[in-house]
């Protein structure tokens, strides 16, 4: 089986410690559809769309894990990197990769790099696509907007302002 179904299956497992059927729903349906945008991403932008798909299933494992979102890309980039070193089917340098996206994708503003914004590009677009009733926050609006361009998307759900 390959890395990515391995790793796949692994998130899985560790979800099944949450109680809450609704909430361990919602955690799957998240980190598999960041997952499958940040691949998608990663491939349009020429990228390693195979890590990219990795860090997007672990982004915020963390979080569901420990049940809070403190400070949660950090804590989250040392449970990503446990994991993988678990998984044992990562090379280090694809682990600092992985780790440093997730460990970054909180601070939508910041620029980092090519990889990490990936991530919080996948996260934003997960976050808005997914409930369409809901408007576009603040914080994800300029990221938001320069997906739509650079995708090609026309939608009612966002100005060329924040909202």
């Amino acid at each position: 089986m390959g890395r990515v179904k391995d790793l796949n299956r692994l998130v899985n497992q560790k979800l099944m410690v949450m109680e809450d059927r609704k909430e361990r729903d919602s955690a799957l349906i998240h980190l598999h559809g960041v997952s499958l945008a940040a691949a998608m991403i990663a491939e349009k932008r020429g990228l390693n769309s195979e890590l990219a798909c990795m860090a997007g299933v672990l982004h915020d494992l963390g979080a569901y894990l420990y049940g809070t979102y403190d400070d949660h890309a950090h804590r989250g980039a040392k449970v990503a990197e446990d994991l993988l070193q678990e998984l044992n089917a990562t090379s280090d340098e694809e682990n600092k990769i992985i780790c440093s996206m997730i460990y970054h994708h909180d601070d939508k503003a910041a620029v980092d790099s090519d990889m990490d914004e990936v991530l919080k590009d996948a996260d934003v677009f997960h976050h808005c696509f997914q409930d369409l009733s809901k408007p576009v926050k603040t914080k994800e609006a300029k990221r938001f907007n320069a997906l739509i361009r650079e995708f090609g998307l026309t939608t009612d759900m966002v100005d060329e302002k924040p909202i």
